[in-house]
Formats: C-alpha cells, sequence, structure tokens
C-alpha cells in the first residue's frame, strides 16, 4: 500500500502535527512511525513541563506567534481531555546590576507581546515569594506546568480512533525519493521493509538533520547535543516556591538558565544545565558515543561553537561534575538551598541546530523538498507551541 501521508517521530511535534492532519483529512491513509517502542522517549518525556507565555520571543518570530497561540491551545487541549495542568505562573528574578538591565528589555517586550505580565520591585518580589532574593522581578501570570508525555499520548489515541496508524519499534534506514513517491526503508522486530508515501513528514528532533541528508535535501546546519540535567527537592520542599522562578538569561543563548519548576505532580525541580553532549540520545551516566563524536568534529561549526563560547563551555561542564558550584547558581536567587538538597533526576537532551559558522539557531527551522518537509530546529518552546506548529505544517503540506 502507499500510504497518502507518513511521517517520522514519536514526539509531540510529529504526533501533533498526525493528529491535527487526520482531523483535516479523514479519508487520507497516515502512518506515523517511531523507532523507540514507546512514545515521548527522547525530548517530549525529559524537560521541566512548562507551558511558556512568550517572554523571551521577539515580537514577529515564529518562536512569538506559535508560543502564544500554543499557551491557549495546550491548556484547552487539556481542559477538553481532563488533563492535569496548574497556571502557577512564574517569576524572572534579577540578582545583579546586568541582569536587572536585561529584565527590564524583557519587560518591555512582554508589555509588546501582550503578555499578562506584572514588575515587582525587591519587597514585592519577597511578598510573592518569601524564600526568593533579587533586585526585582517580573511575575508571567499564564505561565503553566503539565506533563507533556500525557498530552502527546492524548493526541496518539484520538489520532488512532480517527483511523490514523501508530507504528512503534519501526527505525528509517533509508529514504529515496522519486517524482512520484517516497520509500522509506525501515528496520522493525519482524525484520527489514519498505513503506511507500505519497509525502513524508520529519519530526525526528535529535536525528533531523540525518534524515534530511539521507534524503540529498542541502544541509547547513547540523544537530549538536547539548545535556540538560535536573535535580530534585526533597519533599520537604515542595512548597519552597509558590511559581515557577527562573533567573535572567543570557540573550546571546538560546537557554534559559537553571530554574525552580513546581512539577505537575507537586514536586519541585532544579535544572536544566546546558552541557555540551557528546552523545545525541546520552541520558545515562555513561554518555559517549564515537560515531556522535566524529560526527561533531568534522562539522566546522562545532569548532566555531567551541571558539565563541568557550568560558561558557568550561563553567557548564565544570558546574556539570561539581553539584557545588550547580548550587552556586541556584543559591544567587534562592539561598537557602543545600547541597544536600539536590537528589537524582533525569537528564534531558535538547536537539539544538547550528550552522556552518557557529550560529545557534534560535527560531524554527524547517527544510522542504518537493514531496517531503521536515522540522530542523524545534526548540524550547517547541513543546508548548506543538498544536501551532503542527497547524503550521498542515496548512505548508495541504496548501
Amino acid at each position: 500500500m502507499i500510504y497518502d501521508y507518513v511521517i517520522i517521530g514519536g514526539g509531540i511535534i510529529g504526533i501533533s502535527t498526525a493528529w491535527q492532519l487526520k482531523q483535516r483529512q479523514p479519508d487520507k491513509s497516515i502512518l506515523l512511525i517511531e523507532k523507540e517502542n514507546a512514545l515521548t522517549k527522547h525530548q517530549t518525556g525529559h524537560n521541566s513541563g512548562v507551558v511558556h507565555a512568550g517572554v523571551y520571543y521577539p515580537p514577529g518570530s515564529l518562536k512569538s506567534q506559535f508560543c502564544r497561540e500554543g499557551l491557549v491551545a495546550t491548556l484547552d487541549f487539556c481542559k477538553a481531555k481532563n488533563i492535569p495542568y496548574s497556571q502557577c505562573g512564574k517569576i524572572l528574578v534579577a540578582t545583579s546590576s546586568l541582569e536587572l538591565e536585561r529584565m527590564k528589555k524583557l519587560f518591555k517586550q512582554c508589555i509588546t507581546n501582550e503578555l499578562n505580565v506584572e514588575w515587582l520591585d525587591e519587597k514585592q518580589l519577597i511578598e510573592k515569594e518569601p524564600n526568593i532574593i533579587g533586585l526585582a522581578g517580573v511575575l508571567v501570570k499564564d505561565t503553566a506546568i503539565v506533563d507533556y508525555s500525557k498530552i502527546t499520548k492524548a493526541m496518539a489515541q484520538s489520532f488512532e480512533e480517527s483511523g490514523g496508524k501508530l507504528q512503534l519499534n519501526t527505525e528509517v534506514k533509508s529514504i529515496k525519493e522519486s517524482p512520484e513517491q517516497v520509500e522509506i526503508k525501515v528496520s522493525t522486530p519482524q525484520g527489514e521493509k519498505a513503506i511507500q508515501a505519497n509525502f513524508l513528514i520529519s519530526c525526528s528532533g535529535l536525528m533531523a538533520d540525518r534524515l534530511t541528508k539521507m534524503m540529498g535535501i542541502q544541509t547547513d546546519f547540523q544537530i549538536i547535543p547539548f545535556r540538560g540535567e535536573y535535580y530534585q527537592l526533597p519533599a520537604k520542599h515542595n512548597n519552597i516556591v509558590k511559581h515557577l522562578v527562573y533567573p535572567i538569561p543570557d540573550p546571546d543563548l538560546p537557554f534559559l538558565g537553571i530554574h525552580l519548576t513546581r512539577m505537575v505532580d507537586g514536586s519541585t525541580t532544579i535544572g536544566p544545565n546546558a552541557v555540551q553532549g557528546w552523545k545525541r540520545e546520552g541520558y545515562g551516566k555513561v554518555n559517549i558515543s564515537l560515531f556522535d563524536i566524529l560526527e561533531m568534529i568534522k562539522f566546522k561549526g562545532f569548532w566555531n561553537i567551541l571558539r565563541k563560547y568557550w568560558k561558557t563551555g568550561l563553567i557548564e561542564t565544570k558546574n556539570s561534575w561539581y553539584k557545588k558550584g550547580y548550587l552556586k547558581r541556584v543559591q544567587l536567587y534562592c539561598p537557602s538551598l543545600k547541597q544536600d538538597d539536590l537528589k537524582p533526576y533525569p537528564a534531558g537532551i535538547r536537539a539544538q541546530a547550528v550552522l556552518k559558522d557557529g550560529t545557534l539557531v534560535h527560531d524554527f527551522l524547517f527544510s522542504e523538498s518537493p514531496r517531503s518537509l521536515h522540522v530542523c530546529n524545534a526548540p524550547s518552546p517547541a513543546a508548548t507551541s506543538a498544536i501551532p506548529i503542527g497547524s503550521y505544517i498542515c496548512d505548508k503540506i495541504t496548501s
């Protein structure tokens, strides 16, 4: 059989796209394939669970548009499917004069983006969060927390109930595009086989560049993995904050800094940092892949990153190994925490697209061929934005 659409990737963006495409075109045959034995095994299942409001994203960018739309759409989906969430809001905290100036710019951007925000002076900050210190803060009232794995699985259920087909344990080995169709050769527990499609959509996250190269699409970027490490606080600290608490990020980097997050299950986590990864799917204690390392060091953009951000990289690596250094970053705004409070918690991997000149791609990035569309870069707030991203993809392929 030749499917009308084959979608690669069982994370929230792939599932969102499949679900919405089936809603729009119920008579079309749609297959979603995922190499793992379950959905959300990678970025979707290894993040902070934050539903972002759109603080950091320049007006007019896809990030800004998709994030604001995604906040509403995500919470509406949770209400419709009875998925727990908490719209607890978050507070940005400035702890130095440099951060204060950066926060003022962020506050102006929030106003431009029409976000529901409130400036807090030092006294008001302490009133809102007695365990947090800083020169000032910004309360972002719409920010929420949720379990994105539950959202993804609810979307997948709706997709299958509508007639879509979901196939796990199916790893792509090669893709060949012809004027008539796309042939995807895959490996399954039953052996290798070929899948034919009229159109291919790739939402493959950490493997995005490998699939574009597989199809011969000009690829001037490469996915460089950054490991995000978390800790969990003991139960006695579950109420240490009432909101999510974020530091002020460096605007030159696409990472938001180590933050305190109230999880939807009532626990509290700290993280993530952003450490250079040496394995694209390196979630365990030993995270080295010779194949991934060789691929990185052959890429000019990797060396350009090292030249641009070597100081930041050294600090992140040191603090990854040196828990006291990690803790000091949190103690800048939450001084009562102690080293013994940092308990183990699963790490995540960010799939960061990097250009050959070492530029970190901040916005969403897509590539196309006559019979395929690829999501090449989907950084935070991709999970928040998954529904509008899926809608955007559907618009592009059905217009």
